[in-house]
């Protein structure tokens, strides 16, 4: 998280990105084809894949912490679930693109998400509409450079949570 705290601190005062770190090609396992059942929270979902349901976390983006039992809801965080919701709706057919890791520490599918069949790349649309930050943690970092440009922009426009929420509560996101 405390490279989430230093782009937080990047988006708020700085012109220039740092350059990111190597690009990955997304895994081929981990590829597929798979169908909306809920979503959990503004950063992860339950998805049908050949049919057995499993947790998919987003790469590359943290949301505002709002059903996490040890912690309070977050600035924003119910916000992030139901535009996540207005993006997925249950039963939208997905495609679920997979990075340099399947599986994060709790054992979600960790994939880039995109909704079939406009190909909406899910990710990104979070953190330009001001409902994510981007969170890098590698070596999952094939789409680091748009996601953080796609926050910028929210961020420049105060955009969702940049524009709601209070610097301490961006902080509180960044260490959450």
């Amino acid at each position: 998280m405390a490279a989430l705290v230093a782009l937080v601190a990047l988006l708020a005062g700085c012109s220039e990105l740092p350059a990111p770190g190597p690009q990955t090609t997304p895994s081929p396992t981990v590829d597929g084809q798979a169908t909306l059942v809920r979503v959990v929270d503004g950063d992860t979902v339950v998805a049908r894949i050949a049919g057995h349901d499993e947790r998919v976390r987003l790469i590359g983006i943290d949301t505002p912490e709002s059903v996490k039992p040890t912690s309070p809801v977050e600035c924003f965080g119910k916000e992030a679930s139901r535009h996540l919701t207005s993006l997925l709706p249950s039963g939208t057919a997905l495609r679920l693109v997979g990075d340099a890791e399947p599986r994060d520490r709790y054992g979600r599918l960790l994939a880039y998400v995109y909704r079939e069949p406009d190909g909406l790349f899910v990710n990104e649309a979070m953190a330009r509409d001001g409902f994510a930050a981007p969170l890098s943690i590698p070596p999952n970092v094939a789409h680091r450079a748009q996601l953080v440009a796609a926050a910028r922009t929210a961020h420049g426009s105060r955009k969702g949570l940049w524009g709601a929420c209070s610097d301490a509560d961006v902080s509180a996101l960044a260490l959450g």
